[in-house]
């Protein structure tokens, strides 16, 4: 019965874990869809830049954006590999991967450039921290099942 809770326990956390994979693609793949929300923020914080100094910072960013969200992607893909297969180190993983990806995502959204103003657009920082809430789900569940404590 205890191992049934187990599995039980685990597609929970592997479950939390997937949705931190789909917010995280998501969180890579706005950027791209919604760039002059990025270029309007570039813009606002240098005016004197001109066209081609804007779209270079915004390729920038994007290709920062989509390195950050690869990342992130095979981070979810392996804890949740992890913790699937019962890894002894799973828990251990997962919060390490969610410290690591809560910085990542707060400094998306706080840290500011040399305009005086967050180098991100807020929606996007904003965006950028919704997979760390799938994060805090997952370790949650890691940390408070015994049975997922091996």
């Amino acid at each position: 019965m205890a191992e049934l809770a187990g599995v039980r326990g685990r597609r929970w956390v592997v479950g939390a874990m997937c949705a931190g994979l789909g917010l995280t693609v998501v969180a890579a793949v706005v950027p791209f869809a919604d760039s002059h929300v990025l270029a309007d923020h570039v813009r606002d914080g240098y005016p004197d830049y001109d066209r081609s100094q804007v779209d270079s910072a915004v390729n920038t960013y994007l290709i920062l954006l989509s390195v950050i969200g690869a990342l992130g992607a095979g981070a979810w893909l392996w804890t949740a590999w992890a913790v699937r297969t019962g890894r002894r180190w799973a828990r251990s993983a997962a919060t390490v991967m969610f410290v690591l990806g809560t910085g990542v995502g707060a400094s998306g959204l706080l840290i500011k450039d040399t305009s005086g103003e967050t180098g991100l657009p807020p929606e996007l920082g904003w965006i950028g921290m919704a997979p760390c809430l799938a994060g805090l789900v997952a370790v949650a569940l890691l940390w408070r099942r015994p049975e997922l404590r091996r």
